[in-house]
């Protein structure tokens, strides 16, 4: 599989302890500072389609401001009801001050190709 690593953010703009949205490569993903590193998933809940970056973080958890589903920011994997599905996650890699995430990497936690 090939990479396509694609600058998501600078670093400095991601906090920590919390999640903001980015556009990249015409998507809009999460990016979550937590306990010193970063993490990033579709920004879209699988289960009520709201953003997740208006959700509560509370450790690896996001929780989707709609119905309180939550997800894990590490992997994406729902991690109770009403969410089912999980959420697309990517791998990320800091590097001179910047966030980049691979877009076309594939998700283990929804066993699904990249898109």
């Amino acid at each position: 599989m090939t990479e396509s690593w694609t600058e998501a953010a600078p670093l400095a703009r991601v906090p920590q302890d919390d999640v903001i949205a980015v556009d990249v490569g015409g998507r809009e993903i999460a990016l979550y500072g937590v306990d010193g590193e970063i993490y990033a998933t579709d920004n879209l809940c699988t289960h009520g389609h709201a953003r997740l970056c208006d959700g509560f973080l509370d450790g690896h958890e996001i929780e989707c401001p709609l119905h309180q589903g939550k997800f894990d920011v590490r992997t994406g994997a729902a991690v109770c009801a009403p969410v089912t599905e999980g959420v697309r996650s990517y791998p990320v890699r800091v590097q001179g001050g910047k966030v980049f995430i691979d877009l076309g990497a594939h998700n283990a936690a929804r066993g699904e190709p990249p898109a």
